[in-house]
């Protein structure tokens, strides 16, 4: 998930040099690489101990489930930036199919999901975590692919898919928004998390910032002579790009926002020990930093490109940093070992 994000911020940097694309193009592949093993390690495991519907029904666990859907993402939307042009019409086909294929079952899974949460567990407000944001993060990407693949799709494709894109990114901001409330009122009630739990406090940062590089993709890939209302004599194109920037800036400060309130509280009391959660401070900030990247683009600032490659920097950096801690982790048995990963109930921590 996190090298799928990866590969799509070196392909969206604003300032290229020759060899940049084939760079990202190998991390694409390896991301690639990457969700092969660990999806059939993954698969393994619940066919051996027979776990599968433990795992998804896990007051903690679960909630992490909607990653893989995460990572189908990056892996739709790297397909679209590394490989599809006009002419390609047969991948871009497939991209439509794919597109649609994935709005459909992560709206399904958003449903089931937190219909199953609300009939079978009960949280206090004072257990209350950004990764309840998860289930609904997976539909809100189905914009962030329109806005990738509808720029080389014919207008009858293109406007359906940016519709949908629309219609599911406004979905997943607005139940990030009703969950942000229940955030901030632990927050105001408990105090920030534990050291250990406030790497995932980062998980805040994505919604905004995923919204915000939506609205401006989907709103630059309305196909040629688009009118919403019908009307010739109103250039419907200019204006919803207008307004997509004015909304994008409101939400990328308030993603900064989110940033610089888990950094200060990482600061603070940095975690001890190597937990999963740690991955949040890669994927939700690379967001963040496509999203800066994109209305730099679009208001043509050189010293905001500027920021948005600083930013890019840090998060390759970052990436680096948990990949390595990740591989340490595994080898010292502190992850992927059981009673030491998401599988430890919320409520008796």
């Amino acid at each position: 998930m996190s090298a799928g994000g990866l590969a799509l911020l070196l392909r969206n940097q604003p300032y290229q040099f020759n060899g940049l694309k084939e760079i990202g193009l190998v991390v694409y592949i390896a991301n690639l690489v990457f969700f092969t093993i660990i999806g059939s390690l993954m698969i393994t495991r619940f066919i051996l101990y027979n776990n599968l519907m433990d795992s998804l029904r896990h007051d903690r666990e679960g909630f992490f489930f909607p990653t893989f859907w995460l990572s189908i993402a990056t892996m739709i939307s790297g397909l679209s930036a590394y490989f599809a042009s006009e002419t390609t019409p047969r991948l871009n086909y497939a991209l439509e199919a794919l597109f649609w294929a994935y709005s459909i079952c992560t709206f399904a899974s958003a449903a089931i999901q937190y219909s199953f949460v609300f009939s079978y567990h009960t949280f206090p407000l004072q257990t209350m975590m950004p990764s309840w944001i998860l289930p609904a993060f997976p539909i809100m990407l189905s914009g962030t692919i329109a806005s990738a693949a509808s720029a080389y799709q014919p207008a009858v494709s293109a406007t359906p898919m940016i519709v949908a894109g629309i219609t599911f990114q406004g979905l997943g901001l607005c139940i990030s928004f009703m969950m942000y409330a229940h955030y901030i009122g632990r927050l105001m009630e408990t105090g920030i998390p534990s050291s250990e739990h406030r790497p995932g406090m980062f998980i805040c940062v994505g919604p905004p910032a995923f919204t915000c590089l939506a609205l401006i993709g989907m709103a630059n890939g309305l196909p040629e002579g688009f009118s919403l209302l019908g009307d010739a004599g109103m250039d419907d194109r200019h204006v919803l790009r207008v307004l997509a920037i004015s909304a994008g800036i409101f939400l990328w400060a308030l993603s900064v926002w989110f940033f610089c309130i888990a950094v200060g509280s990482v600061a603070r009391a940095p975690p001890h020990d190597f937990h999963l959660n740690w991955w949040a401070m890669v994927f939700p900030n690379t967001g963040l930093t496509l999203a800066t990247i994109t209305l730099a683009k679009s208001l043509n600032s050189d010293a905001f490109k500027w920021v948005g490659t600083g930013m890019s920097l840090c998060v390759i950096s970052m990436f680096i940093f948990v990949f390595v801690s990740t591989i340490r982790a595994v080898l010292k048995k502190s992850i992927v070992w059981p009673g030491r990963d998401e599988d430890v109930s919320e409520l008796f921590e």
